[in-house]
């Protein structure tokens, strides 16, 4: 009984989220590319054995599959599923015309964007439904991770602690935690937390962190060493549509930069690739959510991961979206295609990282479950 019950919490949410994800994703290319006049062999939304399939009279075949982590859109003359190589001898000329390989590289850019695009933009229609129907909400100062090497830790400040006041001021949002830090003027803090029903204060001094600044200035800063919780509280204030709107591009916007700097971070050597998570993480996250906490933060947490989704799509990897885009963009500017067996060597690099990157996060996922079940 207690393995359904996990199932309906971990797998259910999880399978709903990531289908809901990928469609908006793969919709995205599908809905420019006819619109540009190019035709959509095969939408689909996992991968291996078919479930269901059924083809519309533009001649898409729209299929869910039975490995629900991704999906494709598939355009005419393509080789395969991941529109990496076409077949134009094997297209007739009026068939040529509607083939995403015979496209002009303006179109094909469109197209290619179009697929993070619709992920930026559905999580701003999320950030605004949220905002009008539940007022301006706020993420409570609730800690979610202690980070091992982290002052807080070392102190005895863990995961489900509400912080409640730092140095005799309150906080009420995880944002003013880093504003108490910062002002700290000796650099040594007096934490009061609520554990259940108790209220305990911690004494102790903050470490210093190297950060990557916005500008790419490298300082060091006197952090508690927290993470936050993915759930939100709702206030009292009413938002309207104008000020929704404003709200919400500028938590996109925030995502955005936080994770383009953790990368950041990543790649210069300022941090570890323990943060890198995948799909296992991702299940996790999704299933404690729905155990735990209300249907708004599932949302959040929705808007949260089509950011991060459209964002990654972006880099310029290829066979992400982001390496097609950076060879559109170079023929755009030389003004002549790049070579054919060029591209297939440049696709395969890109697979490989892309690869290394998937294992990378299958073992921090692993790592983080056997973390999380001896010590919890």
């Amino acid at each position: 009984m207690e393995i359904l019950i996990n199932v309906v919490h971990y797998v259910v949410p999880f399978i709903v989220l990531l289908g809901i994800l990928v469609f908006v994703h793969e919709f995205g290319h599908f809905i420019v590319a006819r619109i540009s006049g190019v035709e959509v062999s095969a939408f689909s939304i996992g991968f291996g054995k078919k479930l269901w399939g059924r083809k519309d009279k533009h001649g898409t075949y729209w299929k869910i599959c039975a490995i629900p982590l991704g999906g494709y859109c598939q355009f005419l003359g393509d080789d395969d599923a991941s529109s990496t190589t076409s077949a134009p001898k094997k297209l007739t000329k009026k068939q040529q015309k509607r083939a995403f390989a015979f496209q002009n590289p303006f179109k094909k850019l469109a197209i290619v964007l179009a697929g993070p695009g619709f992920n930026y933009l559905f999580a701003v229609l999320l950030y605004i439904c949220l905002f009008m129907a539940l007022g301006k909400f706020t993420f409570p100062p609730v800690v979610g991770e202690a980070l091992p090497e982290g002052a807080a830790a070392q102190a005895g400040i863990v995961k489900g602690d509400r912080i409640l006041s730092i140095n005799g001021k309150k906080v009420s949002d995880f944002n003013d935690i880093n504003r108490e830090v910062t002002l700290a003027a000796d650099k040594f803090v007096s934490v009061e937390v609520l554990r259940g029903e108790d209220v305990l204060k911690f004494d102790f001094p903050l470490t210093e962190i190297e950060m990557e600044q916005s500008n790419g200035k490298i300082t060091k800063q006197f952090m508690l060493g927290i993470r936050s919780v993915t759930c939100i509280e709702v206030g009292h204030e009413k938002v309207g549509f104008f000020r929704a709107v404003s709200l919400s591009l500028k938590e996109v916007s925030d995502v955005t930069t936080a994770t383009l700097r953790g990368v950041g971070q990543m790649i210069t050597g300022k941090r570890g690739t323990q943060d890198v998570g995948g799909i296992i993480r991702i299940a996790e996250m999704s299933g404690d959510i729905s155990k735990g906490q209300h249907a708004w933060d599932f949302v959040v947490f929705m808007a949260l991961l089509s950011v991060n989704l459209g964002l990654l799509n972006l880099f310029p990897i290829p066979v992400l979206d982001g390496g097609h885009v950076l060879i559109f963009v170079l023929e755009i500017i030389t003004r002549r295609e790049i070579n054919e067996k060029v591209k297939e060597y440049l696709f395969k690099a890109g697979f490989l990282i892309l690869l290394a990157l998937m294992l990378l996060a299958t073992w921090n996922d692993i790592v983080h479950l056997i973390d999380r079940w001896f010590n919890s």
